[in-house]
């Protein structure tokens, strides 16, 4: 699977930590509705760190496939 597959598949995961997140704000006070909410919210977290992972490894992969249409032997160069 391509790295935005992976940037697609961790946003849909973001959009539905969210709307549960929405959801278990709107319900009443109950420590059954704070433990609906903090495991949306870790969810949420994990997604997010996931989009940050698939997308500094995409800034990568470009990063290299420029300095190879460049000419550079090394990337980053040791100078």
């Amino acid at each position: 699977m391509t790295v935005s597959r992976y940037v697609e598949e961790a946003a849909e995961k973001l959009r539905e930590a969210a709307g549960q997140i929405a959801l278990a704000r709107e319900g009443p006070a109950t420590c059954e509705n704070q433990r609906i909410w903090l495991e949306a919210l870790t969810a949420y977290c994990e997604a997010l760190a996931d989009i940050q992972s698939y997308n500094n490894e995409s800034v990568h992969e470009k990063l290299h496939a420029l300095s190879g249409r460049m000419g550079l032997r090394t990337f980053p160069s040791s100078a």
